[in-house]
């Protein structure tokens, strides 16, 4: 018995060329997040600072501070230190809840975000120690 050659059809190409590999150069691991002693310091301040100093005072505020001698608390000197407790006061206050305004200005004035999530870390680890020592008692 004889056969016939069988053509199967070939499958279609697309038209456009083959994917190209490029080697791209590995880019160092990034350096962990970190935080000078000073700065530290800032943060651990900033727990006793309330919500309430991070606003401007108004005139009311301004006419109780001279009539008796009520105070804020002092800005500090420094602008990027200054943005750096009202990072703190707002993470000791609520936690994850930043606003995003404030987050804006802490990467304008030169932190990263891995620095506000170690401090927000940092915080929340405090905080939650200091809970630990007073079920304790």
């Amino acid at each position: 018995m004889a056969s016939l050659p069988l053509t199967l059809p070939e499958p279609a190409r697309a038209a456009s060329p083959a994917p190209r590999l490029t080697l791209v150069a590995s880019q160092p691991a990034p350096e962990p997040a970190r935080l000078s002693a000073f700065d530290w310091s800032i943060v651990a301040l900033a727990e006793h600072d309330s919500l309430a100093s991070l606003r401007e005072p108004g005139r009311l505020a301004k006419a109780m501070e001279m009539l008796f001698g009520l105070g804020q608390p002092n800005k500090l000197a420094n602008s990027r230190s200054e943005t750096l407790r009202r990072i703190a006061v707002w993470a000791w206050r609520r936690g994850w809840t930043i606003p995003q305004s404030e987050i804006d200005a802490f990467v304008e004035a030169g932190f990263t975000l891995a620095q506000l999530e170690l401090i927000q870390a940092s915080i929340a680890q405090g905080r939650n120690a200091a809970r630990v020592r007073r079920r304790s008692r």
